[in-house]
């Protein structure tokens, strides 16, 4: 279960030294926080047994395989970078991720872009 949280990346996405990162499958990269909450405004990112909200006053909360989520989000350099808890323990700490988006598919991407991927549906 911590490796799917490790890949969620929600958020995870850093202070920019970062070299451009090709887009993959036909995703479109997110590097603004003006875009990313137009994105997400108003809904809910779902993977499996996961449901989260991501709030424009940089708040993260919901649920994962019955446990309570929580956490705080900033946006650095073109990257969401986050804070997250879950059932009351800090789950890799601030770490900026790459955000994508393809349909209603958005992929967080850890360690700004280098480390593994999630792919979360947005209702």
């Amino acid at each position: 279960m911590a490796r799917l949280f490790k890949t969620l990346a929600l958020a995870t996405l850093a202070t920019g030294l970062f070299a451009p990162i090709a887009m993959a499958e036909g995703f479109q990269r997110i590097d603004d926080e003006r875009n990313f909450m137009s994105v997400l405004k108003d809904r809910e990112l779902k993977r499996f047994g996961i449901r989260l909200q991501v709030g424009d006053d940089g708040v993260i909360q919901g649920r994962a395989f019955g446990q309570k989520v929580s956490g705080a989000w900033d946006w650095e350099n073109g990257f969401f970078c986050r804070d997250l808890f879950l059932g009351g323990k800090e789950f890799d700490a601030d770490n900026c991720q790459l955000v994508e988006i393809r349909g209603n598919t958005v992929r967080f991407t850890s360690d700004m872009g280098s480390g593994d991927h999630a792919d979360l549906r947005l209702e």
